[in-house]
């Protein structure tokens, strides 16, 4: 079993995924880097909606049917916003606001996300490493036929992502750093895992910080990715939708083109079984759907293996 497991993740598929490595490895053996160009302000605080999916998940204080969120919360905040005349149409819990307070508040006294984002994750008490993809503002901008330029939120939550989509832009990605031991990661790691996110909205602001994709390019350890694309749909989310707007194709074979060179192994569900020969990388067909925590941990153990096999056959091919 690899000792030290790099997983990039966004959103509820890739924090599934995350959760899986968490429960397959010692609980010191993961590290997760996070996509960060969701990240915005509302209400003066500093809201980070993909760390804090991943951060409830793998302390395992998530909402059971939503994937994110914390379960059990209530929204009395934002009625009472609603009585004011607020739109308030971004749904941060009562709980939820814990979170955002002391992020909001501690980058305020200086302190860089990264070090804001292990506290967070040593208070729930999770082993794992939790880190954001940067320090740095990077922020996904959306062209929109409808409305133009969207900030991602306003796309996604406001507008349900049912704007038809031109553009990305992955502004402040340019001149943004990896998080301190988002390399260091990378480097000593015998896997590396590509979440089944969103490849153009969860992973691809990670890959656009050029220091990440470089260490991604020259890596040493095996590179897997799960689709999260299955027969042409994508199970939660606008990634099917928004591929099609932008010219890709819309399958798993078009995810495996996406990554390309990044990757030595592909993971596509039974369902796609059939378009295993259009995908030039190496796969492996499974059921990929995580419907509970045994999903989780079945797929993850998979991977695991897999990866094993992939690294032993390279250091013999090396020697």
């Amino acid at each position: 079993m690899p000792r030290r497991v790099v997983a990039l993740a966004g959103g509820v598929g890739g924090a599934k995924l995350a959760d899986g490595l968490y429960r397959a490895l010692p609980s010191d053996a993961l590290t997760v880097v996070v996509n960060t160009g969701d990240d915005f302000r509302k209400y003066g605080l500093y809201v980070s909606p993909d760390l804090d999916t991943v951060l409830y998940t793998l302390a395992g204080l998530a909402h059971p049917v939503n994937g994110w969120g914390l379960a059990d919360d209530t929204r009395q905040m934002i009625e009472m916003m609603k009585l004011y005349g607020d739109e308030a149409w971004f749904g941060l819990g009562d709980k939820d606001l814990a979170t955002n307070l002391l992020r909001t508040e501690a980058l305020a006294n200086g302190q860089p996300l990264s070090v804001i984002t292990q506290d967070l994750a040593r208070r729930l008490g999770i082993g794992a490493t939790l880190l954001p993809m940067s320090d740095d503002q990077v922020a996904t901008i959306v062209d929109t036929v409808e409305y133009g330029s969207q900030n991602f939120q306003e796309y996604f939550v406001r507008f349900r992502w049912q704007p038809v989509v031109k553009r990305l832009e992955y502004r402040g990605s340019e001149s943004a750093a990896p998080a301190p031991g988002v390399l260091e990661a990378l480097e000593s790691a015998d896997l590396i895992v590509i979440c089944p996110s969103n490849p153009v909205l969860s992973i691809e602001p990670i890959l656009q910080i050029r220091q990440i994709r470089e260490a991604l390019q020259n890596r040493r350890a095996p590179c897997l990715c799960v689709s999260p694309i299955i027969a042409g749909s994508a199970l939660k989310g606008p990634a099917a939708k928004l591929m099609a707007e932008l010219g890709m194709r819309a399958t798993a074979a078009g995810v495996a083109d996406y990554y390309g060179d990044l990757l030595d192994g592909f993971v596509i569900d039974d369902a796609d079984h059939a378009s295993s020969q259009d995908i030039s990388t190496r796969v492996w067909v499974s059921n990929i759907v995580m419907r509970d925590a045994g999903d989780r941990i079945r797929l993850a153990s998979e991977l695991l293996a897999w990866g094993t096999e992939l690294r032993r056959g390279s250091e013999v091919r090396g020697q």
